[in-house]
């Protein structure tokens, strides 16, 4: 709209949207307590899954490598002694694939114990 001073102004919702969007992005995140309490939960778990699943991980491979050595025909390299090799780099496998649900849980209470003072501070703001 133009009046007699050469004044002109034009109303676009859209285009305000989009620039509130964009200005939200920018401005620092402000967390409710449920969060910040979802966020250390999952960091105790993270971890801990992290740990096990490459306790698991290595495990399998060591496994797998004994089982290749025993049921391939290594003569040659080994000396015929290839499955007397692959037997215990496959039993160290298997302790190491049997140790990643134990790992798993002392990790994991570990963590919970480190960020308990926290979780309990935020549940009694939450509840109380």
């Amino acid at each position: 709209m133009e009046n007699k001073e050469g004044f002109s102004f034009t109303y676009s919702a859209a285009r305000q949207q989009e620039v509130e969007s964009i200005r939200n992005q920018y401005l620092p995140k402000k967390e409710d307590k449920l969060e910040q309490l979802r966020k250390l939960h999952n960091s105790a778990t993270r971890k801990a899954q992290a740990w096990s699943i490459a306790l698991g991980v290595v495990g399998a491979l060591v496994l797998g490598t004994g089982m290749s050595l025993c049921m391939t025909e290594l003569s040659g390299f080994l000396g015929g002694t290839a499955m007397f090799i692959g037997i215990p780099v496959g039993i160290v496998g298997l302790v190491l694939v049997a140790l990643a649900y134990p790992v798993y849980n002392r990790v994991l209470k570990k963590q919970r114990q480190r960020i308990a003072p926290q979780v309990l501070q935020l549940t009694e703001e939450l509840m109380g």
